[in-house]
């Protein structure tokens, strides 16, 4: 059983929670089964405002975690709200675990320029990940309950007064753009024991995530400075992975 649960507060749209993707990742890596994420979906916005603004963000997200970004969905097409992600997450949730499903909504806002407000975007990319069933998927994005699922999640965010993105891990509540080290602190405060000391190689890395950013494979894989990128520019040489958009994933 998961020694520690922890509670992430965030939204599929959310640049911080984007630039997290690195930290949160090493954790899943470190800690394996010894902690178990459940996504709080957050609501950042009912009506997307300032396009401007949100493109603003995206790029200090990228700017200060490494993650790549293309902000030009924002600037030309950006999506209504972020609440039908939101409650697409909570409809993946239904069928276990949702964390391929929502790293693919993340990807689609961060770099793929995709327009994820609708039911049919939202499908397609259901559609796209591995063990979904697409049309059980359909029904539940349809139905009351996940709206009340994700009303529940809106309602236990205010509660504690968080907005995303947000860990609680035990006692603690860490909040923005937080550190490894910050992050690794908390988890075994709570009583996390690691369950490797031995980081997994970037190809280990790409089979378990399908797909890595460079500043992911830095923090997953251990690699300092410029070792990450010329490890995957590497492979990409030899055709055992390919780069699309920043992110790189097996051939």
């Amino acid at each position: 059983m998961p020694e520690v649960r922890v509670a992430y507060y965030t939204d599929p749209a959310d640049a911080w929670s984007w630039a997290l993707e690195p930290a949160v990742r090493r954790l899943q890596v470190e800690f394996c089964a010894a902690v178990a994420i459940t996504y709080v979906m957050g609501g950042l916005a009912r009506e997307v405002g300032d396009p401007v603004a949100a493109a603003r963000a995206w790029l200090e997200a990228g700017a200060r975690s490494g993650m790549p970004v293309d902000v030009r969905l924002w600037l030309e097409t950006p999506p209504a709200s972020t609440y039908p992600a939101c409650l697409a997450a909570k409809a993946a949730a239904e069928q276990g675990d949702p964390t391929p499903y929502l790293r693919r909504l993340r990807e689609g806002f961060a770099v793929r320029g995709r327009k994820l407000d609708t039911t049919e975007a939202l499908v397609e990319v259901a559609r796209a990940t591995p063990g979904l069933d697409v049309e059980r998927f359909r029904i539940d994005l349809a139905s009351n309950a996940i709206v009340e699922l994700f009303g529940a999640d809106l309602e236990r965010m205010r509660s504690r007064a968080l907005s995303v993105p947000a860990l609680e891990i035990g006692e603690r509540v860490l909040t923005g753009l937080v550190s490894w080290d910050e992050l690794r602190d908390a988890a075994l405060a709570a009583g996390a024991e690691p369950a490797t000391d031995s980081p997994p190689t970037v190809e280990a890395a790409l089979r378990r995530f399908g797909t890595l950013a460079p500043a992911e494979a830095a923090a997953v894989c251990s690699l300092p400075g410029p070792r990450a990128p010329a490890e995957l520019w590497s492979l990409a040489a030899g055709w055992r992975v390919r780069e699309d958009r920043g992110l790189f994933s097996p051939a």
